[in-house]
């Protein structure tokens, strides 16, 4: 048991920062790497995933306005 926690956490942290570092390319927080291919459809799809990324960021802070703030005012 221990020897797959060993070599599956590098992994997952591997995984999780290239989650991270994705979403900071979308929201152009980071600069994307030079060295990276960038085709006419990787542009489409970065285009999408970037429209959704700030769509349910709004949405979230809507539900925080609706049920934090809005009952506060009243």
């Amino acid at each position: 048991m221990k020897i797959i926690a060993i070599v599956l956490l590098p992994l997952i942290k591997i995984y999780n920062m290239g989650i991270w570092k994705q979403i900071g390319e979308y929201l152009y927080i980071k600069k994307r790497d030079p060295n990276e291919p960038r085709t006419q459809w990787m542009k489409y799809m970065h285009g999408m995933n970037r429209i959704s990324l700030i769509m349910f960021l709004v949405a979230v802070m809507v539900i925080i306005f609706r049920l934090v703030i809005k009952p506060m005012l009243h």
